[in-house]
C-alpha cells in the first residue's frame, strides 16, 4: 500500500490522502463481485483492478485537472484528495455494504507454515511475494519502458518533459490509475486479515509511516519501510506491551525524521530555489 502512495508523490509531489479510501472502495468492489454476485475469482480480480484504475484515472482527469487550473497551489490538490476520501466513504455507506462489519473471503489459504520456530500463514507469504513482484514490475516499468521514463521525467521536471513532447495529462492519469491498481491488489490480500468497514482505509496510516521511514521517493524504500514498521510493532508488543503497539509506527517516524529526514532510501536532501 505504501508503494501506491510513493508512486503519486514521485510524479506530482502531492501526497494522496484518499489512498486509504481507494483501498477500501476496491475491497468492497471485490466483495460485491465475489460474495453478492458469485463472480468467479478469475473474473472478479481483473474487474476490480479495472474499476480501480478507471475510477482513479477519471478523478485525476476531471477533478484534479480543474483544481490545478483554477489554482496551482499544491494545498488545493491535497484538499481535493481529502474530499475524495469523504466521497468514497459516503458512497460505501449509501450502498448499505458499509453499515456492518463484513468478512472478506481469502483468495489464498490461511493455513499455517512453519519457518524454523516461527509460524506464519500462506496468506502472509503471498502478501510478501506479491509486494516483491509489484515492486519488481514497477522498477522495470520505470527503468525500461518509454512510458516509465516519461513518468520519471514528469516527476523530475514537468516543464522540461512537456517541451520534450510528454503528455502530462496522460502520464498523471496513468500514474493515478496504476497507483489505484496497487491499492486494489493490497485490498485483495489484506482485507481477509481485517474486518471490512467504511473506516478500514485508516490502515493507510501504516502505509504513510512505511513511506516516510523508507523514503517518500523510493519504491524499494516503501517496501522496506513496511517491513521495518511491522517488525517494530512486533518487538514492542513482545518486549514492552501490546498496548504500546499503536505507538510504535509514530516513534519510528519521529526517529527517522530526526536522524535521516529523507528516509532510509530517500537519497540526499535537495534544496530547491523558489
Amino acid at each position: 500500500l505504501a508503494l501506491s502512495i510513493v508512486m503519486i508523490f514521485k510524479t506530482s509531489e502531492v501526497p494522496n490522502f484518499a489512498q486509504g479510501e481507494i483501498f477500501m472502495a476496491a475491497g468492497y468492489c471485490a466483495l460485491f463481485l465475489l460474495v453478492f454476485q458469485a463472480t468467479p475469482v478469475w473474473l472478479a480480480v481483473p474487474l476490480t483492478l479495472v474499476v480501480a484504475f478507471a475510477g482513479a484515472a477519471l478523478f485525476r482527469r476531471v477533478v484534479l485537472t480543474q483544481v490545478s487550473r483554477a489554482s496551482g497551489s499544491p494545498v488545493n490538490l491535497v484538499i481535493a484528495t481529502l474530499g475524495l476520501s469523504y466521497v468514497l466513504k459516503g458512497l460505501v455507506r449509501r450502498t448499505g455494504f458499509g453499515d456492518t462489519p463484513r468478512s472478506f473471503p481469502a483468495l489464498v489459504s490461511t493455513d499455517g507454515v512453519m519457518i524454523g520456530q516461527a509460524s506464519i500463514t500462506r496468506l502472509d507469504v503471498a502478501i510478501f511475494l506479491t509486494a516483491l513482484a509489484v515492486m519488481a514490475f514497477l522498477f522495470c516499468l520505470f527503468a525500461y519502458t518509454k512510458v516509465g521514463r516519461a513518468m520519471r521525467a514528469v516527476g523530475m521536471n514537468p516543464k522540461a518533459a512537456r517541451l520534450m513532447g510528454v503528455d502530462l495529462q496522460r502520464i498523471h492519469m496513468l500514474v493515478w490509475g496504476l497507483s489505484a491498481v496497487v491499492s486494489a491488489i493490497a485490498a485483495l490480500l489484506i482485507s481477509p486479515k481485517i474486518l471490512m468497514t467504511a473506516e478500514m482505509g485508516g490502515i493507510v496510516t501504516m502505509a504513510f509511516a512505511a513511506a516516510i521511514v523508507g523514503g517518500f521517493t523510493s519504491l524499494p524504500g516503501a517496501v522496506v519501510g513496511g517491513f521495518v514498521i511491522g517488525i517494530a510493532e512486533n518487538l514492542v508488543g513482545l518486549f514492552i506491551s501490546s498496548r504500546a503497539i499503536v505507538v510504535a509506527p509514530f516513534v519510528a517516524i519521529m526517529l527517522v525524521l530526526i536522524v535521516r529526514p529523507q528516509g532510509l532510501f530517500g537519497g540526499r536532501v535537495a534544496i530547491k530555489k523558489v
